[in-house]
């Protein structure tokens, strides 16, 4: 009895388990969300810098590349329907949208860096558009993979865990995705240490490889066979378009919508500029700038531990979010004075910041989005579907924008059109960073009318225990 007392005391998570879905299980699933988070890395860190400045590729083309798996994303609510809804004879529903996002998410990450080799130039080819077609394809099914598995990943551990587990168990899956991108930006930050076009290749078909190995692991034999008649598997299933209009009918929501797409742009719009800014700017290395996505991880962490404890402690989400937006705007200042100051110091405080500030605000919007009242078929997994689109359209639409800015203020400094003063290939990032802390402004404005609803809304009450619980975390 004590060693079982002391388990409990200092494993973490071990009380997320449950007779479903036992300790060993859950950790073996949760493996699917280790592979996200590589990806993620991959995608957002690691290859936009060395297309950026390894392949000299204009920051207007990497952008709208990155930003291609992420508009996917708004189909995250759609692909989580209909996992819900499938019907197969041996009755799985989970399973085969994430063995197929597995695939896909491994194809693409498979056929990317031959394709951004073909991008920068470095094949003799006279086919038009090729690089910029191989790797919108790779951008585009790794993307898909990657929302695919994820989405399916989550509900199968949220159908598995009991009404008591389930909100630690979707908190613990959002942890390993944090977990995953901090241990894979120093792996592979470390691996491309010294850079050139054939390790470019041998890591990330090695992660692709990695990925699918994680992921059957994690998908083996965790969703029971159920035999589903003919009947069953033809008869009508809800419509998604009728959920979707009784939830979009709603009042309040739309301005909490407004808050999420507003303040994601904000927080986004330097994903694509922040390791190029290292490396042009403040003279860092590939394998330096490639923690920057590990600094952000950890102060993602540090916001999910936070916000744990001041909602536990009864603070109104939406206060939260204006404590995050506020933590935001120090962040963006101390990356804006870092190149000027020559303190890599501080500009990793920035970049820890920056992931602080946004963990903040994710988690202080969802759990807005979870109080919300639910109105006839429109319930809580739509709600937080619509969050999840919300987030995920602002977030590409940013990063395309904050590479279309920088190219397009760098080229009138570098040209002489500002003046001498203005002449420096500094002024297209610091100009992204400053509209960024001017849209935080304007997010808290467009934030103040929702505090009226903590006193119409409760807030959900803290558990007995004192742990938070973000049921089916979209991302």
């Amino acid at each position: 009895m004590s060693i079982a007392r002391l388990s409990l005391r200092f494993l973490p998570f071990s009380d997320a388990a449950s007779a479903g879905l036992p300790l060993g299980q859950l950790l073996r699933l949760s493996l699917f969300q280790v592979s996200v988070g590589m990806a993620s890395v991959l995608l957002l860190g690691t290859l936009n810098r060395v297309m950026i400045v390894e392949l000299s590729l204009a920051a207007t083309l990497v952008a709208a590349m990155i930003a291609l798996p992420v508009l996917i994303a708004p189909f995250r609510a759609l692909l989580g329907f209909r996992s819900d809804t499938y019907r197969s004879a041996i009755g799985w529903k989970r399973i085969p949208y994430l063995w197929f996002g597995s695939l896909w998410q491994m194809g693409g990450l498979a056929l990317m860096p031959f394709s951004l080799l073909v991008l920068g130039g470095d094949t003799v080819h006279d086919v038009p558009f090729a690089g910029e077609v191989l790797a919108a394809l790779a951008f585009l099914m790794t993307g898909l993979g990657l929302h695919m598995t994820q989405t399916a990943g989550l509900a199968l551990a949220s159908d598995r865990a009991c009404d008591e587990t389930r909100p630690r168990v979707v908190a613990l899956l959002y942890v390993m995705f944090l977990v995953g991108m901090g241990v894979s930006a120093l792996i592979l930050g470390w691996l491309l240490s010294d850079f050139t076009p054939l390790r470019l290749i041998r890591v990330v078909q090695g992660a692709a490889l990695a990925t699918l190995l994680l992921n059957v692991v994690a998908l083996w034999q965790q969703e029971p066979a159920r035999a589903m008649s003919a009947a069953e598997r033809a008869s009508p299933r809800p419509k998604f378009r009728d959920a979707w209009a009784d939830f979009a009918s709603g009042g309040d929501a739309g301005r909490l919508l407004a808050v999420v797409f507003l303040g994601t742009v904000a927080f986004n719009m330097q994903d694509v500029l922040l390791e190029p800014y290292g490396g042009e700017i403040m003279g860092l290395g590939v394998a330096a700038t490639t923690w920057l996505s590990a600094l952000w991880a950890a102060g993602a962490l540090l916001g999910f531990g936070l916000a744990a404890r001041w909602l536990g402690g009864g603070l109104d989400p939406f206060r939260m979010a204006a404590r995050g937006i506020l933590i935001g705007v120090t962040a963006f200042s101390a990356v804006v004075f870092a190149a000027p100051m020559g303190s890599h110091a501080l500009f990793f405080v920035g970049a820890f910041a920056i992931g602080l500030g946004g963990g903040l605000f994710a988690v202080s919007t969802l759990t807005a989005a979870m109080t919300l009242p639910a109105r006839g078929i429109a319930g809580r997994g739509l709600a937080l579907g619509a969050w999840g689109a919300a987030q995920a359209s602002a977030a590409g639409l940013s990063i395309a924008l904050g590479g279309a800015i920088r190219d397009g203020v760098s080229h009138l400094a570098l040209s002489g059109a500002l003046g001498e003063v203005l002449n420096s290939p500094a002024l297209g990032y610091t100009t992204v960073y400053h509209l960024e802390i001017a849209l935080l402004f304007g997010t808290l404005v467009v934030l103040g009318p929702l505090v009226r609803l903590s006193f119409v809304t409760p807030v959900r009450p803290a558990s007995p225990d004192g742990k938070i619980g973000l049921a089916d975390f979209p991302t």
